[in-house]
């Protein structure tokens, strides 16, 4: 065979492989979620049918503290992270520290199916879960329970021990339904009526917890009779058979959202992959293996969610109805930033 035969011939054999291998030099994105059972959840529900659809190379990393590392990563020009699962709080942070690509509404036509508090130029709505009341059912009758937070701040009509966490976020937006502010009429918080709500109940908590597991053990285990917590939280003890009750009347719901790193390589790619993200099938199918609400309405009219499972998702129709949104926004705002400098006053206080 002549040398220039043999080069075409390699070429040809090169270009065969490359038509018959579309993934071997697919593009690659990096994801970052805060890891353990719920990144394992969405790897499988969402994350890997979503870059398989794509065509794209997934790489994962986890961090629970990822903010400082998006700063680093973007202030440094060395982004090697592409799309980031975060509080919605932190990625309107993000938005005004410059740390995240204005995303692109043509390649993320799936955000027209989000209410607009759920989206914004920088960031998507992607999961939910709820802060709400749960109690002891061997502490109280079911007729006798506490149901709202006006109940829990009521220490003569239902004793015992009491939980709330060490943040203000969205501790004072509890105290405020419990002193008669509607779930629809919190924002914009008043702060000093909150607080001076906080001041009465002070003395009777017994714990304020600091981290999930913490207050799954304190309800779990007896050492509280009622606590603040949030739901998936609670549906894992009670899976464990824990005698513990709750519902979603007055709970506050919070979101994660998925944003774009500024000067992300890979930056169309990553908005398409947010896009499949937030698609109504995959995000129905989240809910089927862990605690957390889809963000897309249409995820639960996709037939994959059954209803008596519906019931129990804090996003649900029914229950978000029930609820307040904690508005990331304002807590992002300079009165929120307020707020926090005053929460660690506020507990350190005798």
């Amino acid at each position: 065979m002549s040398t220039s035969r043999s080069t075409a011939f390699k070429l040809a054999s090169l270009a065969l492989l490359i038509s018959a291998s579309p993934l071997a030099f697919s593009e690659e994105i990096t994801f970052v979620s805060q890891g353990g059972a719920y990144q394992e959840a969405q790897s499988k529900a969402i994350l890997e049918p979503a870059a398989k659809k794509l065509g794209l190379t997934l790489k994962q990393d986890s961090s629970p503290k990822a903010y400082p590392i998006i700063k680093t990563q973007v202030e440094s020009g060395k982004v090697s992270w592409d799309v980031v699962d975060l509080p919605t709080g932190d990625c309107i942070r993000g938005q005004q520290e410059g740390l995240f690509e204005k995303l692109d509404p043509a390649l993320i036509p799936n955000a027209a199916k989000l209410p607009d508090n759920l989206k914004d130029d920088y960031s998507v709505g992607y999961i939910s879960y709820s802060t709400v009341l749960a109690y002891r059912t061997d502490a109280f009758e079911e007729d006798a329970a506490p149901r709202t937070w006006a109940d829990f701040w009521d220490t003569q009509k239902f004793p015992g021990q009491r939980s709330l966490r060490n943040l203000p976020r969205p501790t004072l937006e509890i105290a405020l339904m419990a002193d008669g502010v509607a779930p629809d009429q919190l924002y914009p918080l008043d702060v000093d009526r909150a607080f001076r709500k906080l001041e009465a109940i002070k003395p009777d908590i017994a714990t304020w917890w600091t981290s999930g597991g913490q207050s799954a053990q304190l309800i779990s285990d007896g050492e509280v009779d009622m606590i603040q917590a949030w739901n998936g939280r609670i549906t894992a003890v009670q899976a464990d058979g824990a005698p513990v009750a709750f519902d979603y009347d007055q709970g506050v719901l919070e979101t994660n959202s998925l944003c774009v790193l500024k000067g992300s390589r890979h930056k169309e790619a990553a908005m398409k992959f947010v896009n499949e993200a937030i698609d109504a099938t995959l995000q129905a199918a989240l809910p089927m293996i862990i605690d957390y609400g889809p963000l897309n309405p249409e995820a639960f009219e996709t037939g994959t969610i059954p209803a008596e499972r519906a019931a129990k998702l804090p996003s649900a129709p029914e229950n978000l109805s029930r609820q307040a949104v904690l508005s990331a926004q304002w807590w992002a705002s300079q009165a929120g930033i307020e707020a926090e400098e005053r929460w660690l006053s506020f507990l350190q206080k005798k």
